[in-house]
């Protein structure tokens, strides 16, 4: 079972490195600029088009879950019909985003104020790399098609080459063509496409035996497109409100000062490097947990469950380590600013807090997607979200400051693993074997 874990499992580990690897290169790009002003304005475009994107996260997770159980099943003909419905939903959406692009930015700018220089580097990024916006969406069906087939190495090969074109290319138009930040937003436009290419080609290359499976009559079928659109709507909701929640921090990081809207982005790096870790023992909980139930395999599934708490009670000990003892070191990564670094350090003990308190929330997704339980997941978060962060928030909001935005931020985390694990028997139930 460990080798099953770690054979996917380690491939996405090494992708998700090159994410917050990338957005680290980017804030540590702008930040030795020599003025604080990119690093808030490459933050809060970059909340936009998290707002944006991620919205359609429920692609990935969507197609890996369905995909996966029907790996299980050996059902060719719904193994490719997923992708392709997928895909659709993304090049559509990808081409409304782009028409729609004025309206999304005076909505966005609108709604995230900042400081006026701040703004506009952020509009100078918005209006580039807004054109990414159909190959952006498609990864998202592409990266989970393969998870729920059982492989994570073309997700990684493909993750590892986009992230080292994107970051050479951004270090290019930065540092030789004084790009700035529309120079960053360009390496990723490109970089994007790139992409995308590549894992088209590669479906048609190492899966062209799907492509008979493919009829008008099987594509759109009536109960699996409702199974496709119901779960993919309980995962968007779910997705939303991890959207707000952190699409709030930013603004009311950004509304204190610009000061604190940088300490934070860059203390928000922490989590996303922990997050980028238990994801990949999440992906694999999606593909496994989707595996053993679309196989009917009970037992199997009961002791992935098992071994995958093992392997995220580990990495959360192991990250807590790390943290306290390499917080500074870390933080001079993203800035040289000794300002920045020390406003960071009288908040970084919240980052202590966080493996612990987050690993199980992880875990869970992984299984509660493996397994489409998109209902259960769904009133998970909102309870999460509504129940406990922004209560906690407003309630210590004008005793705490940015004290407040954290502690709101791990009792988020905690709560959503505390539901999961409290709904888990009746996922099981519900999705019986």
């Amino acid at each position: 079972m460990n080798k099953s874990i770690l054979r996917l499992a380690l491939p996405n580990i090494i992708s998700n490195i090159t994410v917050p690897l990338l957005g680290a290169v980017d804030i540590a790009l702008m930040g030795h600029l020599g003025n604080v002003d990119f690093i808030g304005g490459i933050a809060l475009a970059g909340t936009i088009f998290n707002f944006i994107y991620w919205s359609f996260a429920f692609l990935r997770m969507g197609t890996t879950g369905i995909t996966a159980q029907s790996y299980g099943e050996k059902d060719r003909s719904e193994q490719i019909n997923t992708l392709i419905r997928g895909l659709s939903i993304a090049i559509l959406a990808g081409f409304l985003i782009i028409l729609l692009q004025k309206p999304i930015e005076l909505l966005s700018f609108y709604l995230f104020e900042s400081e006026q220089n701040v703004e506009n580097i952020a509009r100078q990024y918005f209006y580039i790399r807004i054109w990414a916006a159909p190959a952006t969406i498609s990864l998202y069906a592409l990266n989970g098609w393969f998870i729920g087939m059982q492989n994570a190495k073309i997700p990684m090969i493909v993750a590892i080459c986009g992230n080292l074109i994107n970051i050479s290319l951004s270090f290019i138009f930065v540092y030789f063509f004084d790009m700035e930040a529309k120079g960053v937003a360009l390496g990723t436009l490109i970089t994007q496409y790139i992409s995308c290419s590549i894992f088209v080609i590669t479906v048609l290359r190492k899966h062209s035996d799907l492509l008979i499976s493919i009829t008008l009559n099987s594509l759109i079928r009536i109960d699996k497109l409702k199974k496709f659109m119901s779960i993919n709507s309980d995962i968007f909701i779910r997705t939303f409100c991890i959207i707000i929640v952190f699409s709030f921090f930013t603004a009311e990081s950004a509304g204190l000062n610009k000061d604190i809207l940088a300490a934070n982005t860059i203390l928000l790096q922490f989590l996303f490097i922990f997050s980028y870790f238990m994801d990949g023992f999440a992906y694999a909980a999606e593909a496994l947990v989707g595996k053993f139930y679309g196989a009917k395999e009970k037992n199997a599934l009961n002791k992935l469950v098992r071994y995958l708490f093992i392997w995220g009670i580990g990495l959360s000990l192991l990250f807590t380590i790390l943290y306290i003892l390499g917080a500074r070191n870390i933080l001079s990564i993203f800035t040289n600013s000794n300002e920045t670094i020390e406003l960071a350090m009288t908040y970084i003990q919240w980052l202590y807090l966080l493996p612990i308190l987050s690993f199980a929330s992880f875990i869970f997704d992984g299984i509660y997607i493996g397994l489409t339980a998109a209902k259960l997941m769904r009133n998970t978060m909102i309870i999460a979200c509504f129940g406990f962060f922004f209560p906690c928030f407003y309630l210590l909001k004008n005793i705490l400051n940015n004290n407040a935005l954290w502690i709101a931020m791990l009792s988020f985390m905690l709560a959503r693993a505390v539901f999961q694990a409290i709904f888990y028997k009746k996922a099981l139930n519900t999705n019986s074997l």
